[in-house]
């Protein structure tokens, strides 16, 4: 028998209304998350979908204090399920245009090289380490907000970083 989504178990202590809080206030950040670990916008949105989906079934047995660092785990585990033997690669999207004029030919394949470099080498990054990096490089949260998201101290996620930018420098200036 499947349950309809619009009855509301009164006995639960996540009501429909927490519910749709909890949706218009992480989604996207979730959706975001998924998308730095697979590195396709479709997928993470029907991976953040199913994430959401998975919390609304579990709502009798969620504590309200717990159900961001419950949604950053739901989520990983099921982009895990769905790449268990898969190495991901992010990509990088630039959305602004160089001026031609001003810039040679050489500087322009440098750059490319540069750009192709950096981005292999971000999705080459152990997964704990990228989705911390990008989760304060692109969305600009702090160490604490990213702690709390996946449930880890900040020193946690301070080692992570730190993890990262070395490894990123490391192969960066290796292979240039």
């Amino acid at each position: 028998m499947k349950k309809d989504f619009l009855k509301i178990n009164l006995a639960s202590g996540f009501s429909r209304a927490d519910y749709i809080d909890l949706f218009n206030q992480s989604y996207s950040h979730i959706k975001n998350f998924i998308y730095y670990k697979t590195g396709d916008i479709n997928l993470a949105e029907d991976i953040a979908q199913d994430t959401f989906i998975k919390i609304w079934e579990k709502r009798n047995e969620i504590k309200q204090q717990t159900v961001k660092s419950l949604l950053y785990t739901i989520a990983g585990n099921l982009c895990k399920n769905r790449f268990e033997h898969q190495q991901v690669v992010f990509e990088f999207a630039r959305n602004y245009q160089q001026n031609r004029t001003s810039v040679s030919p050489e500087f322009e394949l440098e750059l490319k090289e540069f750009n192709d470099k950096l981005q292999n080498a971000i999705g080459n990054l152990k997964e704990k380490n990228r989705v911390v990096f990008m989760m304060n490089r692109i969305d600009g949260l702090t160490y604490k907000q990213i702690a709390q998201n996946l449930g880890l101290s900040q020193k946690a996620i301070e080692k992570r970083m730190k993890n990262a930018l070395d490894e990123l420098k490391k192969t960066i200036e290796y292979k240039i």
